[in-house]
């Protein structure tokens, strides 16, 4: 799908914040009669929180499609969405590390502390997505015990990447909970960055548009998959 670009801006990819009109959340909820009852989506609606954009399904071929995952109190749901273009408002970057702190368990902090210093020792945009990211942006519970602590590290072509994994493995060591997560390309392709730090030689690349199997030297130097 071809996404109209004004100048400057970028397709919005995986993990990305997409806001929508009030007449595009009108439009998505009418074509799901099976939420035209959940209080919680609609307050969504109302509130004008973000979906997030996801890859879309084979039959999924009109509409940008979008993700809406509920908090655990609401069993945790995943919806899928499409919405038509022209009724997307703007869309942002995940919320960076800083920002999603003072939503944080007060014991996460040092470790979000710790990664926020390794960004700029690396130069890295480190965004968090998953559970404290919605927690961010909503204000609602999504961050429980159990909850890894999810981070987007875009790095550069000036990165170490080898030496970055590896930094990021260390803080995890102290860490109270799973640091889990993807390392993205510029491109917006992106691997487990534990998957990487293990060696592998081939990796799993996910993308908007696919998920397939690379060199894990082509990745890291910008080479796409056939």
């Amino acid at each position: 799908m071809t996404w109209p670009c004004k100048h400057g801006e970028r397709s919005p990819g995986r993990h990305d914040l997409v806001f929508v009109s009030p007449a595009g959340w009108r439009a998505m909820l009418e074509a799901r009669s099976d939420l035209a009852t959940d209080v919680l989506v609609a307050r969504w609606s109302r509130m004008g929180w973000p979906a997030i954009r996801r890859r879309a399904l084979p039959c999924e071929e009109a509409g940008l499609a979008l993700g809406l995952p509920l908090p655990p109190s609401a069993g945790k749901k995943r919806i899928s969405l499409l919405v038509d273009i022209g009724q997307v408002a703007s869309v942002a970057r995940p919320p960076s590390l800083r920002q999603a702190r003072a939503y944080a368990p007060r014991n996460w902090w040092p470790t979000l502390d710790r990664l926020d210093r390794l960004e700029l020792r690396h130069s890295v945009d480190a965004r968090v997505f998953g559970s404290l990211a919605w927690q961010s942006l909503t204000g609602l519970d999504y961050v429980t015990d159990r909850s890894d602590l999810d981070v987007l590290f875009e790095f550069r072509r000036e990165t170490d990447v080898d030496r970055f994994v590896a930094d990021v493995a260390a803080i995890e060591i102290e860490a109270p909970m799973r640091l889990d997560g993807e390392l993205m390309r510029a491109d917006g392709a992106a691997v487990n960055w534990r998957e990487l730090h293990g060696g592998a030689r081939e990796l799993l690349v996910k993308s908007i548009e696919s998920v397939i199997l690379l060199d894990r030297n082509r990745f890291i130097s910008g080479a796409r998959g056939s």
